[in-house]
């Protein structure tokens, strides 16, 4: 009895045996006597050998026809996976009668950028596309798997806020029954209030930054993995926790992704048992004196190319692809930030570099009320938008941080992606409000 379905991946329980395959039609190489009949599912792609005859029920269709095949399986080297089918009889499911805008069984999609992401609809659909999403998806899994080892609680917190997030501009402002509501900019305020009821907790999910960024690193929505908790010392536990979780991932991937990193050549990143870091005005000092760049010292951040230099200095230095840069001036950290009590211009608070870009920003926050009220007045924000916010702190906070990924800007890291666009499903940004 023929299997109800069985799947690419599958064949090798099944060699002498007749299997029913069911996909889409990747490529068909009519080449006469002999025709290779290529399908893939979601598990991969297999290889049916055809005769003339077989060739029938195809005529005039296209690759992504759904159709079914079914066949004898034959143990066969040359076949992708290993195994093909033999003596086979095509039903077709749904037919395509046109040509796909580009060819989606090479290695790598030939097509510009914005030719792609015009038909992404069905370009994901390419295996190196797929390949990126689902290495997505295991990042997210590894995040999610290395916090609840930890104790760490599951949250959703809303997209839909009254106010900016950090009292700033870059935000997108919608109608909401007949008052301005904005979407979300981060949950940083949802988290902190939640490490009052859970001590541990993290999200995954978009956020969305009003900035008319048109560069190959910017997205106007993407996925931050955000992490809070409590009882801590100060941003060093939090750049330790940082470590776990990225470790985490990584190992994830390696465990339950290794076909999809090697259909992408991906060369996994060294990440020692420490990562190594640096002061923020030792980091000026160094690119100046080492390596002749003048406008380091002085500037209350990091420019793109100061990052790229340091990556290069932590892999030559400490044979490491990630760099801790701690204690940025507090003038371009958040109000919530917490100052070094050695001295206060400088934050605790940190960014991971990830191969000379910056991934992650992070450190400790404020946890007492009356810094809250000074901070805000320092800022000079009206405390009303904050009403809410400052009374989780009025009731006791114990000292707490955390930091956020950007989902997108690892794997454009993690991949060697030209663009942060690639490393997504359907990227928005200021030219993109579809598909």
């Amino acid at each position: 009895m023929i299997p109800e379905r069985t799947l690419t991946s599958e064949l090798r329980e099944h060699v002498g045996q007749r299997v029913r395959l069911m996909g889409w039609l990747h490529r068909l190489r009519a080449m006469g006597g002999v025709n290779f009949l290529l399908l893939r599912d979601r598990a991969g792609v297999a290889q049916a050998v055809l005769g003339p005859d077989d060739l029938a029920p195809l005529e005039g269709l296209h690759a992504e026809t759904v159709l079914s095949v079914e066949g004898r399986v034959v143990e066969s080297p040359q076949a992708p996976g290993g195994y093909e089918l033999y003596e086979p009889q095509v039903e077709i499911i749904s037919p395509v009668r046109d040509a796909t805008p580009f060819a989606l069984y090479k290695d790598r999609v030939r097509a510009t950028i914005p030719v792609f992401l015009d038909h992404a609809v069905i370009g994901h659909r390419a295996l190196e596309r797929r390949a990126v999403l689902r290495l997505a998806a295991g990042v997210m899994a590894g995040f999610r798997k290395s916090l609840s080892a930890l104790d760490f609680t599951e949250i959703q917190t809303p997209k839909l806020v009254g106010s900016a997030t950090e009292s700033g501009a870059n935000v997108f402002a919608v109608e909401y029954f007949g008052r301005t509501a904005y979407l979300a900019q981060s949950p940083q305020f949802y988290k902190q209030i939640m490490v009052g009821v859970l001590e541990r907790v993290f999200e995954v999910g978009p956020v969305f930054r009003a900035e008319p960024h048109a560069t190959s690193r910017h997205l106007n929505e993407y996925v931050s993995l955000d992490v809070e908790f409590g009882f801590i010392r100060d941003h060093f536990d939090v750049m330790a926790l940082l470590t776990t979780v990225v470790r985490g991932i990584l190992d994830h991937l390696q465990e339950t992704r290794a076909a999809e990193l090697a259909v992408l050549s991906v060369d996994m990143p060294v990440l020692p048992e420490s990562i190594p870091w640096i002061y923020f005005p030792d980091a000026q000092q160094m690119l100046h004196d080492r390596y002749g760049v003048k406008d380091a010292i002085g500037e209350p951040d990091l420019a793109p190319e100061h990052e790229r230099i340091l990556g290069q200095w932590a892999k030559e230095a400490h044979g490491s692809d990630f760099l801790f840069v701690v204690g940025y001036p507090m003038v371009k950290r958040p109000f919530y930030t917490h100052p070094s009590e050695a001295d206060p211009r400088y934050s605790n608070s940190f960014d991971l570099l990830f191969r000379g870009l910056e991934l992650v920003t992070g450190g400790q926050r404020l946890h007492r009320y009356e810094d809250y009220l000074a901070a805000a007045a320092r800022f000079k924000y009206p405390p009303e938008p904050f009403e809410r916010y400052f009374e989780a702190f009025k009731f006791g906070m114990p000292p707490h941080g955390g930091f956020a990924i950007g989902l997108e800007r690892f794997l454009t890291q993690l991949l060697n992606l030209d663009n942060v666009r690639l490393a997504t499903l359907f990227p928005r940004d200021i030219h993109r409000l579809e598909p």
